[in-house]
């Protein structure tokens, strides 16, 4: 890529790959603020781990869940209850579900599976959710949102995504690498032969914490980054209307990785202040988690680099200017079928750029520029643009929500990727 953005020039060639590579996506206050927010996440959950509270809140689970049907549908109703942001899905659910899910012997492909499928498909369903208010910010006159509620019927690809998870699991089948993986894992092996990738972060014994440990934290967490995004959208400055008028407003002016930077640094200083007047953690013990918890953290940190790295060169290489010239050439003679071309083109896209939110950037303005606002056809198509921006993210192993979902469930991410691929393609032709 380098080479090509270059012209085959040495310096121009170290530039683009260094500086406007590398460099450029980790001077990006947004991507800082992920990166804090996954650090944050990261020694919370180790802070868990060894007050006791995740094996307590795995071991009163378990009482409760007794088999792994139950383990996988409470994981998925977990992922849609939060349907705030798809990166504090993915990392809070795998971290509450995982000891109830490792005691059932359920996969960590398939629990990682289960968050994925539960992140971006239930937030591109979800009016409260940080991608509709990116969607809304890509739509021009305000009416961005009401477009986003408008098109969900007809956002095909997450709705059966949900339906084929939730039957996946109630019928009890599994087919391609993923039935290799559980049957594995019902003889012991969680990770599908493959190495354990976050092996070493221990976990204290369950009769050393409570299920508070793990519960209150957590709460925390999601109420501050609730706040944190409403903050970061003008909440508290004040404006016309009801609270709840302000509170949609702000919800869809607001920044993700702001809201949820301020909201985990928050949530952390609530959790040492409690697990220090709980007695649950020496002060030397909480700052060794500093560390485990980062070290828990960078692979998802270092693919993420990578992966924002790669699209930064590709957007360098013009590939969406190229992808809207086909696209205008192109959608003249065809629009019948321009909602199963924009939904094909909107996979390729996601899936070789890695994010749907720059898809979403792309193509909804092309959308719109074909078809006008109030045209069926155009709705159909922005939901299709939408649907096949989250199929090809979740398709995409340099997708920031694919490498969370790995994150989250503590997985090897190309078992990750190898697993889900089939149940993607499969929902995908349907759609």
């Amino acid at each position: 890529g380098g080479l090509f953005a270059s012209n085959f020039h040495f310096e121009g060639t170290v530039n683009s790959v260094l500086n406007e590579g590398m460099i450029s996506v980790l001077t990006s206050s947004d991507n800082v603020g992920i990166i804090i927010f996954l650090v944050v996440l990261g020694v919370i959950v180790s802070m868990m781990n060894k007050a006791g509270g995740s094996a307590a809140f795995g071991e009163w689970a378990g009482k409760r869940i007794r088999t792994r049907v139950g383990a996988q549908l409470a994981t998925i109703a977990l992922g849609v209850l939060i349907f705030i942001d798809d990166y504090f899905n993915c990392l809070t659910v795998g971290s509450v579900m995982r000891p109830v899910t490792d005691k059932h012997r359920v996969s960590r492909a398939k629990l990682a599976y289960i968050i994925d499928a539960t992140a971006a498909p239930v937030c591109i369903i979800a009016p409260i959710s940080s991608w509709a208010a990116a969607v809304s910010g890509f739509v021009e006159d305000g009416k961005g949102l009401s477009l986003f509620i408008r098109a969900i019927p007809y956002n095909f690809y997450a709705l059966f995504t949900i339906a084929m998870m939730v039957m996946l699991v109630v019928l009890r089948v599994d087919y391609g690498p993923m039935a290799k993986s559980e049957a594995l894992a019902g003889g012991g092996d969680l990770f599908g032969g493959g190495p354990d990738p976050y092996a070493g972060a221990g976990e204290a014994p369950a009769d050393k914490g409570r299920v508070v440990d793990l519960i209150a934290p957590i709460a925390v967490l999601i109420f501050c980054c609730v706040v944190g995004m409403v903050y970061s959208g003008g909440f508290f400055a004040g404006g016309e209307g009801g609270v709840l008028a302000r509170f949609s407003t702000a919800f869809s002016n607001s920044d993700a990785s702001v809201g949820l930077m301020l909201g985990s640094a928050f949530a952390l200083v609530f959790s040492f202040v409690y697990y220090m007047l709980r007695r649950a953690m020496s002060f030397r013990e909480m700052m060794g988690c500093i560390p485990d918890g980062f070290k828990a953290m960078v692979p998802a940190i270092m693919i993420l680099t990578f992966a924002w790295s790669l699209k930064a060169m590709t957007d360098s290489l013009g590939a969406k200017y190229f992808v809207r010239d086909l696209v205008k050439s192109g959608a003249e003679g065809m629009q019948m079928f321009l909602p199963a071309i924009v939904f094909l083109i909107g996979c390729l896209l996601a899936f070789a750029t890695g994010t749907s939110w720059g898809t979403f950037g792309v193509l909804i303005p092309i959308t719109m520029a074909i078809f006008p606002l109030d045209d069926p056809m155009g709705i159909v198509c922005i939901a299709a643009c939408m649907a096949g921006a989250v199929c090809g993210d979740h398709c995409s192993p340099i997708s920031d929500t694919t490498i969370m979902a790995s994150a989250g469930a503590q997985c090897d991410h190309v078992q990750h990727v190898s697993t889900q691929l089939p149940y993607a393609i499969t929902a995908a032709a349907v759609s």
